[in-house]
């Protein structure tokens, strides 16, 4: 794809500060753009690599000034970025249709306009809607649905009774369904309570490859609208994770725990069971959530506690060794001092 700087600036609703006439072929990282490319700054670290770059033109914050070079003026470069790479490199439509060596029950309700690659089977009940593709390897159980154009690709599981919403995007290896780890009398009997319940996931849910969710013991395991999880996250059984909601890789989730709108989780954070956090929270990376969490709070550590008090933390662990030595000085002139007396 050819366009010249100021066709993409009308795209994008943003400003060219230099040649607009300038032809953009490609899209590329800051450090290796050459003739015919466009780069991006969106994060102020390689902001020393702006009067470098041979990217024929830059995308960059509105504030942004480098004399010489072609920029590209946006309120938010990223998600600009975001619209340039599917405009550059739009995903190639499927051809709709059911391939060879597919295997599905009787009873299973798949749309003509679906798209169903070699080695998929489909279990009695289920229902895959229009425009949904289901690369090679795919299980769908019974009765789950599989809502339109959503994607599910190699090797994802989806358990009997699961529901998955529209424009839904499963990374391979993702498995929807699995049983909640639920055992009466632990350590010794480990005796198995059921898991009769399910998982729903809605709408524009994206989720990263070998995350696991569990069925709920009874009822739902729910992932609510435009939620987007990380890959190799775990996710037990009837949790709840509210709209809009960020999970980033390798984080746990204890059984029951519910997330409100728009919270962000860092990565390896680890939450237990059975509480909640309010809307907007954002947890630190490798934290320890032990407990409630009011809306709107910032927390890291483990156990964790307000961000500001884990700075102030972190900041006293690299005195210690200093702060042993001195105390250590102050307790042997207060001996000599008691000796003297």
């Amino acid at each position: 794809m050819k366009k010249t700087l100021s066709e993409i600036a009308a795209f994008l609703g943003g400003d060219v500060s230099g040649d607009g006439g300038i032809v953009i072929e490609r899209i590329r990282g800051i450090e290796e753009a050459g003739e015919g490319d466009m780069t991006f700054l969106a994060n102020p670290k390689y902001r020393k690599n702006l009067e470098t770059t041979g990217a024929s033109a830059i995308l960059v914050a509105r504030d942004t000034t480098c004399e010489g070079k072609n920029l590209l003026l946006v309120d938010d470069p990223y998600r600009a970025l975001g619209r340039l790479l599917a405009l550059f490199y739009p995903e190639e439509e499927e051809t709709a249709g059911i391939g060879e060596q597919v295997s599905i029950d009787a009873g299973a309700d798949v749309s003509p306009e679906a798209v169903v690659y070699p080695g998929v089977h489909i279990c009695r009940g289920a229902r895959v809607e229009a425009r949904a593709v289901l690369y090679p390897g795919v299980f769908i159980g019974r009765d789950a649905v599989i809502g339109e154009g959503s994607i599910l690709y190699p090797h994802v599981t989806v358990y009997r009774r699961c529901l998955i919403g529209k424009r839904v995007i499963l990374h391979a290896g993702v498995v929807v369904g699995s049983d909640g780890f639920g055992f009466a009398v632990p350590g010794r009997e480990n005796q198995k309570i059921p898991q009769v319940g399910y998982v729903q996931i809605d709408d524009d849910v994206e989720i990263g490859a070998n995350t696991t969710i569990d069925r709920g013991t009874l009822g739902r395991t729910w992932i609510q609208q435009g939620v987007k999880i990380d890959n190799l996250v775990q996710i037990a059984h009837n949790v709840v994770v509210g709209e809009r909601s960020v999970i980033v890789a390798q984080v746990g989730i204890s059984g029951s725990t519910q997330l409100g709108q728009g919270v962000i989780i860092g990565g390896q954070a680890g939450l237990v069971g059975h509480i909640r956090l309010g809307d907007h929270v954002m947890v630190a990376a490798r934290s320890g959530i032990h407990k409630d969490i009011p809306p709107n709070q910032i927390v890291a550590g483990a156990p964790h506690k307000p961000h500001r008090e884990w700075l102030k933390l972190e900041a006293a662990l690299s005195k210690l060794p200093e702060m042993r030595e001195t105390v250590a000085a102050l307790q042997r002139r207060i001996a000599a001092l008691e000796e003297k007396k």
